[in-house]
């Protein structure tokens, strides 16, 4: 299936998967993508905005600011955006195989059956504004490595919930690698989804598109016998 190009509405769609959520995202820019890739825009006489795309439906009260901050209805107009991009009639159940391509800075969660998938993003919470790797060592841990931040890991979690299979690919291995961190925060804590990881690929990322790296997902998983 072909995602659309979402062409100057690109960074607003980014924007509106980016965990955590974008601090800077405007009511006009989610309201412009959404008019842009939907079927129809109807405003309703109590100032709602109703969107149709591919026979799905999605009613959004605009906000009183020009900030777009409402956690819930971002939530809603990402299950929109996710379940209405193809036609009803075309949608059929697929297995769902993902590809984690993570560092310490941010991790990308693509599902390998789209084709030009954009991914799920999870930076980490950086209350400092540091933009540092999670794992620099603090003047006063006596030249110790900071500990992982859980919550990175945990947010990454709960981006993986219901594939069947799981590649994780990165640009290093052993302790200075959020790979293996990833993967062994799985075996400790989620036993259950550490199971369905299918394998672990170090990438050179800095060279590596998008386009790439779902290529190389989906050949590791025709290599080893899985249905994309």
């Amino acid at each position: 299936m072909q995602t659309p190009t979402y062409g100057i509405h690109q960074a607003t769609y980014v924007a509106v998967f980016q965990h955590p959520v974008a601090r800077n995202l405007q009511w006009r820019d989610v309201r412009s993508l959404l008019t842009a890739v939907c079927d129809s825009v109807q405003e309703e006489h109590n100032g709602n905005v109703k969107f149709a795309r591919n026979g799905q439906t999605l009613t959004v009260h605009p906000p009183q600011r020009k900030d777009f901050s409402d956690i819930q209805e971002l939530m809603r107009i990402r299950q929109f955006l996710e379940h209405s991009a193809a036609p009803a009639q075309a949608q059929v159940a697929k297995v769902l195989h993902l590809l984690v391509v993570i560092d310490h800075r941010e991790a990308r969660v693509y599902r390998t059956e789209l084709h030009g998938s954009v991914p799920q993003r999870i930076i980490p919470h950086d209350p400092h504004g540091s933009h540092r790797h999670l794992n620099n060592v603090e003047d006063d841990s006596n030249g110790q490595r900071k500990p992982e931040l859980k919550t990175f890991y945990e947010a990454i979690v709960r981006n993986l919930s219901g594939a069947e299979k799981i590649l994780i690919m990165g640009s290093s291995t052993g302790s200075s690698s959020a790979m293996d961190h990833l993967v062994a925060e799985l075996k400790q804590r989620h036993p259950e989804m550490a199971k369905r990881v299918a394998g672990t690929v170090v990438i050179d990322e800095g060279h590596t598109t998008d386009d790439q790296l779902l290529a190389e997902a989906r050949a590791f998983y025709a290599a080893n016998g899985a249905r994309t």
